[in-house]
């Protein structure tokens, strides 16, 4: 089988990678995970007093559960929406806890596996490089990413430029996409990044649509035109590397980074509490093997170093910084780590509360908007609060679709209205960035 040459224009974004044909389906994606997900449940739990969420935090510890919502075991109080992933040998045992304790709970998902099947059916593995091109309405692994973005800098080379910031701890390469076109010598700029935790597979899928709806719309969308040559958008679709690879080939859940600790057993640290941003206090923790992990020092992750830095570089000109997690349908603004106002917060407002209501538009899906304190949990060592206080006045944390029915297995026919109406929230806070702050 022999590629065809170069083709121009804006739909080359959708031409065949043919390259990727020749390759058999990833391993990892296709047995599904040795059926290891067999029988877990993911229940509901809405505790009614604080009696009630002492009980719960007990029994999370003693059955090792994982929690899905909200991240950590320390943010579930009274009234806190928390969901858990069981595992089928400690389900029994949760669900006849709930009853006895009278704790109302609802199950979400019955069956991991059956679910997680469903949503990765064989249908969907066989139009994954159908012959119109590169599909983005399915999920993708990490080496079919990194080479969909070579072929776009390959193929688009006046628009996007490809350069790497460093490795990740297990010596993968981390790729920024600069998209925009190279119009003046000094242009402000638009960071914008997607799985910083790993399971969230929704954040890569939308990071690769919003470049492919650049490419497809720059020509025709007068709105883009303007985007992409007053600004330049630093896009890096995959920020975990390690943990998103892992999240396809072994664990579908895992959310850290894989780096190894010299004292446990336990890997990774969560790289959203790992920037020197009152590194390590509330909602972050001190063990390796919790899932909030802030990591043994701030910047510890060669990950979370090397985006830093280039941000600290590159400070001058970012004036925006976004970054997409899964899931809650939130759009959040600092501080996170505390629940002062922000000076700029009228600006910063408006700002959200047009994105909200730019992306509701499209399908009527309702987001909360807020300071992450308030509208989701105090966090300490966020990447946010890390871009606002190293002076980048716009950092928003997009927390995407749903709000628990499916979780982190958002179907991949929800990928297409997630990332269409996602796009209008980002083109208004674009532009609301172009017009100065009302």
């Amino acid at each position: 089988m022999k590629c065809p040459g170069k083709r121009r224009g804006p739909t080359a974004a959708l031409l065949p990678l043919c390259w990727l044909f020749l390759k058999i389906l990833q391993p990892g994606h296709s047995h599904l995970y040795n059926n290891r997900y067999a029988g877990d449940k993911v229940i509901r739990l809405i505790p009614k007093t604080e009696e009630e969420a002492q009980e719960l935090k007990k029994i999370s510890h003693q059955l090792k559960v994982d929690l899905w919502q909200p991240s950590s075991v320390s943010h579930v109080s009274e009234g806190t929406v928390t969901d858990v992933h069981i595992p089928q040998n400690g389900s029994q045992a949760l669900l006849a806890f709930l009853r006895e304790a009278n704790i109302q709970y609802k199950i979400l998902i019955e069956d991991l596996q059956k679910t997680l099947e469903k949503g990765s059916s064989l249908q969907t593995h066989r139009n994954r490089r159908s012959l119109s091109g590169y599909n983005y309405e399915v999920y993708h692994s990490l080496e079919e990413i990194q080479n969909w973005m070579h072929h776009l800098n390959k193929t688009h080379s006046g628009l996007i430029h490809m350069f790497s910031i460093g490795r990740s701890y297990e010596g993968r390469t981390l790729f920024i996409l600069k998209l925009g076109r190279r119009s003046r010598p000094y242009k402000r700029a638009v960071w914008i990044d997607c799985g910083i935790h790993a399971r969230e597979w929704i954040g890569p899928a939308f990071c690769q649509w919003f470049v492919k709806e650049a490419l497809l719309t720059y020509r025709s969308d007068p709105a883009m035109r303007k985007m992409l040559n007053h600004l330049y958008f630093y896009i890096m679709p995959v920020f975990n590397v390690d943990g998103y690879h892992f999240s396809w080939t072994n664990d579908r859940f895992w959310r850290k980074t894989r780096s190894r600790n010299s004292r446990f057993r336990c890997r990774g640290v969560d790289a959203n509490r790992n920037w020197k941003v009152k590194w390590c206090n509330e909602g972050a923790s001190m063990h390796p093997c919790d899932d909030t992990y802030c990591g043994p020092f701030p910047e510890s992750e060669p990950e979370v170093k090397a985006v830093a830095k280039f941000l600290r570089q590159h400070s001058r000109s970012i004036r925006a910084y976004l970054s997409f997690h899964a899931y809650a349908q939130m759009l959040l603004y600092p501080y996170s780590y505390k629940y002062a106002t922000i000076p700029n917060f009228s600006c910063v407002e408006s700002a959200a509360s047009k994105a909200v209501n730019a992306l509701q538009s499209v399908h009527g899906v309702r987001y909360r908007y807020g300071p992450a304190s308030r509208t989701l949990y105090v966090s300490s060592g966020s990447s946010m609060d890390w871009a606002y206080k190293n002076g980048i006045p716009y950092a928003f944390a997009f927390e995407l679709r749903d709000t628990g029915h499916f979780g982190f297995l958002l179907p991949e026919m929800l990928i297409k209205p997630t990332c269409t109406e996602t796009m209008l929230a980002v083109k208004n806070i674009t532009m609301h960035l172009l017009k100065k702050c009302p």
